[in-house]
């Protein structure tokens, strides 16, 4: 078996390549190398260079990438990828043949993982830290060469450690996720996330958590992120050593949960709007003809408003949910503005209270009615959820117009009046995101 052990330097931010190394061994013996520096046609950060020592002037007249991909295809072919995060190197290394619209596929191995299993005990398994603690010398860390001569050594150890062949087979099978996996992650962390609803909260070795998110499926969800290449997510599987979960029961019940946990933990990795979206109030008014008026504006200029949304395009969907629902008309409506008449291509539920041929009186009934069976639907509710497990249910619970939390009920309780439900409840603050969540449930 033929393996090629890897090592690349990046420019950080875009992750493009500035130095390759890259050792062909037999299993025995080093018996091909190849090592350049990389123009990655971008600038090099300060801190980059402080890390690595690489700057712009030294690969100003390196080759381009392109320049150099087939002799990287020629060493790499028929070997096995190995590196030190294996995902970080490789998924870098194949978007840079994705620009030459070359598709690079290796099998590939990662020595963190390996050396987890065949090296436990250690309390870090970064290069550095790892090579220290076996003895093995490390010239030029954080060089590309460097730091792939060490590996060679590393992974000469872990090929020579017991019961290697075993975990390596193990590791090559079709259904194994080990190369797919953050390399800080056990895989037994992994393997006992549900398939169930819930949200998921990704650690770092320090135990700090660095990412929320919900799913229908945990186990499926939590994958997929482990399969994006994008550059965030490459950075944050690098960093994941934990995984914690919650079951919801329901998907609803998990977006309360995460939006709870990320105001809760502001976890770096999860990207929230640094200002309050615009707000804009849903109100009625009446003309000179007698006829009311639905229409929208922003919420400080918005007189007795029944309805707050966060954008014109959820204020329009309302007002036409509005109309279909209770028969009125788009022009008074506001959704059509400067004709006389109604017209509208998608909605035609208007009784001709535009056109003369209904009375405002009882046009306005209507109008009336939907501001009320709007305001009561926001004002109590509890709203009926599956449980985390076929023996209970769920339920989220809106008091006064205000979100009061989310609970779970056994289906042998006797809850005969809303009182008795808060003695199940998990109690929740209220904010603009929960109730744009909780809007869009109970009125679509």
């Amino acid at each position: 078996m033929m393996y090629n052990i890897i090592d690349i330097e990046t420019t950080g931010r875009g992750n493009r390549i500035t130095e390759i190394s890259i050792f062909k061994y037999d299993g025995d013996t080093v018996v091909d190398e190849f090592t350049s520096l990389v123009n990655p046609e971008a600038l090099i950060p300060t801190y980059i260079t402080a890390l690595t020592g690489i700057d712009n002037a030294m690969v100003a007249d390196a080759p381009v990438f392109g320049e150099i991909a087939e002799q990287v295809l020629a060493i790499t072919a028929d070997c096995i990828f190995v590196a030190h995060n294996v995902n970080f190197d490789y998924n870098i290394i194949r978007n840079e043949f994705k620009a030459l619209n070359i598709n690079f596929t290796r099998r590939k191995l990662c020595t963190i993982r390996l050396a987890r299993q065949l090296l436990p005990g250690h309390r870090s398994y970064s290069l550095g830290k790892l090579c220290a603690a076996e003895g093995i010398p490390i010239a030029d860390r954080h060089r590309a060469r460097g730091d792939a001569e060490a590996t060679v050594i590393l992974f000469e150890r872990l090929l020579n450690s017991e019961n290697a062949d075993q975990v390596i087979s193990t590791f090559f099978k079709k259904n194994s996720k080990e190369a797919t996996l953050p390399p800080h992650l056990p895989a037994a962390v992994f393997n006992g996330i549900p398939e169930a609803p819930g949200i998921y909260l990704f650690k770092n070795k320090k135990g700090k958590i660095i990412y929320v998110g919900k799913a229908k499926n945990l186990k499926k969800r939590v994958l997929s992120h482990f399969y994006d290449k994008s550059d965030k997510e490459l950075q944050l599987c690098r960093e994941i050593a934990d995984i914690d979960f919650e079951l919801s029961g329901s998907e609803l019940i998990a977006l309360l949960m995460e939006d709870a946990a990320i105001k809760r933990h502001y976890p770096p990795y999860n990207v929230q709007a640094k200002r309050n979206p615009t707000a804009y109030g849903i109100f009625s008014y009446e003309d000179r003809n007698g006829v009311l008026h639905l229409a929208y504006n922003r919420l400080k200029n918005c007189p007795q408003p029944f309805m707050t949304l966060y954008t014109i395009t959820a204020c329009r969907s309302f007002l036409e949910q509005l109309c279909e629902t209770y028969t009125l008309c788009p022009k008074y409506c506001h959704l059509q503005e400067g004709v006389d008449q109604c017209n509208h291509y998608k909605i035609r539920t208007c009784k001709g209270v535009c056109r003369d041929e209904e009375a405002p009186q009882q046009y306005n009934q209507r109008v009336k009615k939907a501001i009320a069976q709007t305001t009561a639907t926001l004002q109590d509710n509890i709203i009926k959820q599956p449980g985390r497990s076929a023996d209970e249910a769920g339920f989220i619970l809106i008091a006064n117009g205000v979100y009061k939390g989310y609970g779970f009920i056994d289906h042998t309780a006797q809850i005969t009046h809303t009182e008795a439900l808060e003695d199940h409840l998990i109690p929740q603050q209220d904010n603009v995101d929960v109730r744009k969540v909780l809007r869009r449930e109970l009125l679509g």
